[in-house]
């Protein structure tokens, strides 16, 4: 809980017995500016709120943001260990593999450009 919203809500108390006590006595002065210490509690203690809201929301997006990165994590580790294990058991397919993707890899980075052709229309 926020300390604007203790602050606020203890004016809010005080301007509203400010605020009795001058029309108990009939004092205008006295009534008006208990209401408007009443009001400036209420929106100290709304901004206290907020403040809250605020601090809850960023708290439950670094936890869902944590959350995402251990899954993340684990599911990282439990596939770097399939592969290993798949490499252990036939490492002779596993270097084919690789090979072959090199292969193909190269091939797609040093083919020549293809050329535009051109075609007017008359």
């Amino acid at each position: 809980m926020d300390k604007d919203r203790i602050v606020g809500a203890a004016k809010d108390i005080a301007g509203k017995v400010e605020g009795a006590a001058g029309d108990i006595a009939g004092d205008a002065k006295t009534s008006a500016s208990g209401r408007a210490h009443e009001a400036a509690g209420t929106v100290q203690n709304l901004y206290g709120q907020a403040k809250d809201a605020v601090r809850e929301a960023g708290d439950a997006a670094a936890d869902l943001a944590q959350n995402a990165y251990d899954a993340g994590s684990d599911t990282y580790q439990q596939g770097t260990r399939a592969v290993a294990k798949q490499v252990r058991d036939n490492p002779l397919g596993a270097l084919l593999l690789a090979g072959g993707i090199g292969f193909a890899l190269a091939m797609m980075m040093n083919r020549p450009p293809r050329r535009q052709r051109w075609r007017y229309y008359s």
